[in-house]
């Protein structure tokens, strides 16, 4: 037992490694790497894991419960109010469109209404973990793209109580025994349609009461103690107590560990539970997309290839041109549009859940089950091959740059400085440059922010600053300066690494996210970062001391002395990659940096009018040196 379970650990994580980095490297993203990766080693080819790849299914699918307890717990009622209308309208059309039609297509084919309906609510859920990870890791999630996804994928979580809730009422097959095994184990064996949602709906009820009357109370008492490892430990006993739960009345797990999440949003554990369950997450979601890849009935597609392809495909289409329809309305623009419907084309993986339980309730007869779950399993294959497809092939064609004018006034305009990301912190610094009479170039991709920026007066240039073709158009052959604003962290390292390799006269100015941030962008070369938060953290210190009684220019004069330190110590502290190390140098840097701020209080050396605060630093590291010796 011991040597197969650690046999199928190794076979899981070698393949990860292996595939999962190629396939990162290759752009098709991770999701596609962990799918193929279950592909190569499962039944079909290598055959290293067999039936067994079912079991691990159900072992992986905590990866996509855990994944919902956080996009809970980031799920704020300020944030929920303002995707309201994304959440209710374009959620619910969604839902509601693709489930009509979807019915009427089987209906004609020959299938009763009762069965037709559980099919067009199953084929109505997209896959919220492929097209999470898949949006977040091309930093689109901030779009108004992937804002839209997240709103439906939310709505379409939530949708499942009431679609879980009315199955029982399409029940129009016998099930026979060994079907009813699973059921059996739940409190539901036995119950008539209306008892079971009562249940469904007490069962929700008394996740939200428990959440709000018993697990602060618990997270409170056991943060008491001190143990972090405790607290992880009751992180995990809150998703796996909930998800017990809720399979032992027949509902999704994910779901349950959603609402808990939601409930828990505004905790004061909230980070200290994100921070707690996320290593656990990312690994069981790469497991789960391993154990779909495994799990493709490779077989039923050879014995009925032309039926599957063509529901497969069918099913994306129907889906892409739902969305497609929809994205219009709601009024996004074409390339936001495309991303949108692309993304949420796949059938998701809470189809397994209502197909289970179609079969469980005799809805479905099990030759149904099985030809579905290898089309849901196929679509969700194929997901970043479609959103591949549709960024290469489609978007080029249709997109933003056909509109007119646009490419062509960008490539006509050659400036000294390129800004590439024009959001908040790039909008400012081109704002500044620009009423100090300095032209720039600005690139950024957010289609529909560069529809807003045109109308003010800006020329901006639509497309991913990180491709060299795009940076030769912008002129970054013969410019001076590339200002890099780009909010997501990978795209800017990428585009540093762009830059160093076809653009290497250009001076870099980097923003950085935070000091972690700033380490990796300085050991990647650059020298010019700003961070995010300093100076706005320095103005709100110097505020506080000014009103604790300081003097303003006193205060002042003690930010510059700190960020002149801080400044310095950043670049020390960047190339120590040991824990043990980095803890003890940082707090020296703290320990002189308060005896600095003391000798000043006491009246050092510096006067008002010349001051040199490195000279003050090299003073105390003297003295501290020389403090030390004698002891």
């Amino acid at each position: 037992m011991g040597d197969t379970f650690l046999m199928q650990a190794l076979v899981y994580l070698g393949a990860a490694v292996l595939l999962v980095p190629i396939a990162k490297r290759s752009g098709l993203g991770s999701v596609l790497g962990y799918l193929l990766a279950g592909i190569i080693i499962g039944p079909f080819a290598l055959q290293f894991i067999g039936e067994e790849g079912k079991d691990i299914m159900h072992f992986a699918e905590f990866g996509v419960v855990m994944m919902l307890f956080l996009i809970g717990l980031e799920l704020e009622p300020q944030l929920l109010w303002k995707l309201r209308r994304s959440i209710a309208g374009l959620g619910s059309l969604q839902v509601v469109v693709t489930t009509v039609l979807a019915g009427v297509i089987a209906l004609l084919m020959g299938l009763n209404w009762q069965q037709s309906l559980a099919i067009g609510m199953i084929i109505s859920m997209s896959s919220t973990a492929i097209v999470m990870q898949s949006l977040n890791e091309k930093g689109l999630m901030k779009t108004h793209a992937g804002q839209s996804a997240f709103s439906v994928l939310l709505f379409q979580d939530i949708a499942v109580i009431p679609m879980l809730a009315l199955f029982p009422l399409l029940a129009t097959l016998r099930v026979s025994k060994s079907d009813d095994a699973h059921a059996a184990s739940t409190w539901l064996e036995g119950q008539p349609g209306w008892m079971q949602t009562l249940i469904f709906i007490a069962t929700v009820a008394g996740i939200i009461a428990a959440g709000r009357l018993l697990v602060r109370p618990l997270l409170r008492f056991v943060a008491k103690s001190g143990m972090r490892e405790v607290f992880t430990a009751s992180a995990l006993l809150i998703v796996v107590g909930i998800a017990a739960l809720m399979t032992k009345v027949g509902l999704s797990p994910a779901l349950g560990a959603f609402l808990a999440g939601v409930v828990l949003a505004n905790s004061e554990y909230r980070h200290e539970l994100e921070s707690d369950i996320e290593p656990f997450k990312g690994l069981l979601l790469g497991l789960f997309f391993i154990a779909v890849g495994a799990s493709i009935d490779f077989n039923l597609i050879i014995a009925q290839p032309l039926e599957i392809m063509a529901c497969v495909f069918g099913l994306v289409l129907l889906k892409a041109g739902v969305l497609l329809v929809l994205g219009r309305i709601f009024k996004l623009s074409t390339e936001q549009n495309f991303i949108f419907a692309f993304s949420l084309s796949q059938v998701g993986e809470f189809a397994f859940v209502l197909l289970s339980f179609a079969l469980q309730e005799g809805i479905l007869p099990q030759e149904s089950v099985s030809f579905l779950i290898a089309v849901v399993a196929l679509s969700m294959g194929i997901t970043p091959l479609v959103m591949l497809f549709n960024e290469k092939v489609l978007l080029p064609r249709i997109g933003t740059e056909e509109k007119p004018g646009r490419e062509a006034d960008t490539i006509d305009e050659k400036n000294q400085v390129i800004i590439a990301g024009f959001g908040h912190f790039g909008n400012t610094v081109g704002r500044f440059l620009r009423a100090n009479g300095i032209k720039a170039t600005y690139l950024d991709i957010d289609s529909d922010r560069v529809d807003v920026l045109r109308r003010m007066g800006f020329k901006v240039f639509y497309g991913d600053a990180s491709r060299h073709d795009l940076l030769h158009a912008a002129g970054a052959a013969h410019a001076k300066m590339m200002i890099i604003a780009i909010s997501n962290e990978q795209k800017r390292l990428e585009l540093i690494e762009t830059i160093k390799k076809h653009f290497p006269n250009l001076q870099l100015l980097v923003r950085s996210t935070n000091r972690n941030d700033a380490y990796d962008l300085m050991n990647a070369g650059m020298m010019k970062v700003y961070r995010e938060t300093l100076d706005t953290s320095m103005r709100m210190g110097v505020d506080a001391l000014t009103i604790l009684g300081y003097r303003t220019y006193t205060a002042k004069r003690l930010a510059r002395v700190f960020l002149k330190h801080d400044e310095a110590s950043l670049k020390q502290l960047a190339a120590i990659r040991n824990q043990d190390e980095y803890i003890v140098t940082a707090k020296q840097y703290i320990e002189e940096l308060e005896l600095i701020i003391q000798a000043d209080a006491e009246g050092s050396k510096l006067s008002n009018a010349d001051w040199d605060a490195t000279t003050l630093i090299e003073e105390v590291r003297t003295a501290t040196a020389t403090d030390h010796k004698k002891a």
